[in-house]
């Protein structure tokens, strides 16, 4: 099973959703997100028999609620070659501490994370025809500071399928 580690956002579905409405489509291909996240550890493929360990690892992560803040769009890997479209969240500290503390918990089974940026994937880009016009485009796309209360995080399962990823939550923790 894919798997990963989350921070959700559902509050925001609807502020997310008028951003993807505002992605130039006219100047690339996009696979747009439907259910939107923080993720704050991939897992990649994990045998079912190793999902128990994992829950018992994460339910030993402790941290005190806190709120994040979405930022600005941004693009990765970077202008030059675009993959993924996301907004960013606030402040960083926090959100990275939450990160290591998952990372720490979860080492050795996984590898610890070496380049994360906390940020909310809005969609994944398959193709553009005019990447000067597309970054203008997305540049001028006015983004609030929304807030998300993190109480907890989540342990997710992925299932690709030709139309995305479809998620599911096996378990809450905090």
């Amino acid at each position: 099973m894919r798997a990963f580690i989350a921070i959700g956002s559902g509050e925001l579905k609807d502020y997310f959703l008028d951003i993807q409405k505002q992605l130039p489509k006219e100047t690339a291909k996009l696979s747009l997100t439907g259910a939107f996240h923080l993720t704050l550890k991939f897992l990649g493929e994990v045998p079912e028999d190793k999902i128990s360990k994992i829950k018992e690892k994460l339910s030993a992560v402790s941290f005190q609620p806190f709120k994040i803040t979405t930022s600005e769009i941004g693009f990765f890997p970077n202008e030059d070659w675009i993959t993924v479209i996301w907004v960013g969240a606030e402040p960083k500290e926090e959100i990275t501490a939450l990160q290591k503390r998952i990372d720490n918990a979860l080492f050795p089974l996984f590898e610890k994370e070496t380049r994360f940026h906390p940020h909310i994937t809005l969609a994944r880009v398959k193709f553009i025809s005019d990447t000067k016009e597309f970054i203008g485009k997305i540049k001028s796309i006015e983004t609030e500071e929304k807030e998300i209360n993190v109480r907890n995080f989540k342990l997710m399962k992925s299932t690709l399928t030709r139309d995305g990823a479809v998620y599911g939550e096996l378990m809450v923790f905090g």
